[in-house]
């Protein structure tokens, strides 16, 4: 995608691993504070965000602005847009009463799905897909919140009679990636890409010529070299959200879109399996 056709969130979560420690601490800043971040002076964000001057001014070249004042005026575009939905949007304050907090709920999650809607590349949810459908074998795996998104995904497509299997033990994934061949795949979930377990997983798998799938916020993460397939989900989760509500329904979108695509390409058995499963289920019902 050209850096023209981005908006100044998705620039900072393309190049986040591109950027200097300090230059980080930047784009957590104005990942938690974006409102804010459009009022202020460079010396103001400089001292908030606990850097130099010169290290705003690097980090709004290395995102394709002249300098600071052009990042300023993209991100009051971009919050002027999330503020034209005909709902509330923004972080809950003390004061909002329950109509505002859960309109403002609402708004997040709606937006993060819109966000991964327009991040998704068709020719990578096929690409997945292709690999999904002739996998002997796909294992679901991620660690933390990031596991829970994988046991669902590995729930869903197991209604299908599909061998999506979840496993969350950090030694148990790594056991039974050995045991994989290159007609297996593995389907990771990991919001950052950045964990140590994450990359060296992968990094094992594309060793051992097994297909990776990786379900991420960031393109560029340490994890994405060893991906064959990345797909990335919205969402901007700052660094005291840890597994927010909006980023799991981002990847919950990308997975309803790759168990729907995977499915209609065998539409006969996964309808006569689903009711297999609908029979079996029925009698656990009163």
């Amino acid at each position: 995608m050209s850096t023209d056709l981005r908006n100044v969130m998705e620039r900072i979560s393309a190049e986040y691993y591109q950027l200097t420690t300090s230059e980080r601490k930047v784009a957590d800043y104005i990942t938690d504070h974006q409102p804010g971040t459009q009022i202020m002076s460079i010396s103001d964000l400089a001292e908030a965000s606990g850097v130099a001057e010169a290290t705003i001014t690097r980090f709004c070249r290395k995102l394709g602005y002249k300098g600071y004042n052009a990042f300023k005026l993209a991100l009051a575009n971009n919050v002027a847009r999330r503020r034209g939905i005909p709902f509330l949007s923004g972080e809950v304050t003390p004061d909002d009463d329950i109509q505002e907090m859960c309109h403002k709920l609402y708004g997040a999650e709606v937006d993060a799905i819109s966000q991964t809607l327009t991040l998704i590349r068709p020719e990578e949810i096929i690409r997945a897909a292709d690999l999904l459908t002739r996998a002997d074998k796909v294992l679901c795996m991620g660690q933390g919140g990031s596991m829970i998104m994988a046991e669902e995904a590995a729930h869903i497509f197991a209604t299908a009679g599909m061998s999506f299997f979840a496993l969350s033990d950090s030694h148990i994934q790594i056991v039974s990636v050995t045991a994989l061949t290159p007609r297996d795949a593995i389907l990771f979930f990991s919001y950052s890409g950045a964990t140590r377990e994450s990359v060296e997983l992968l990094e094992l798998a594309h060793q051992r010529g097994v297909p990776a799938i990786l379900v991420t916020h960031f393109p560029k993460s340490p994890a994405c070299a060893y991906a064959d397939v990345i797909l990335q989900c919205g969402a901007n989760e700052g660094p005291l959200q840890l597994g927010s509500v909006p980023a799991r329904m981002a990847q919950l979108f990308l997975i309803d879109a790759l168990f729907t695509e995977v499915c209609r390409r065998q539409e006969d058995k996964v309808e006569k399996v689903r009711r297999d499963v609908a029979d079996a289920l029925a009698a656990k019902h009163i």
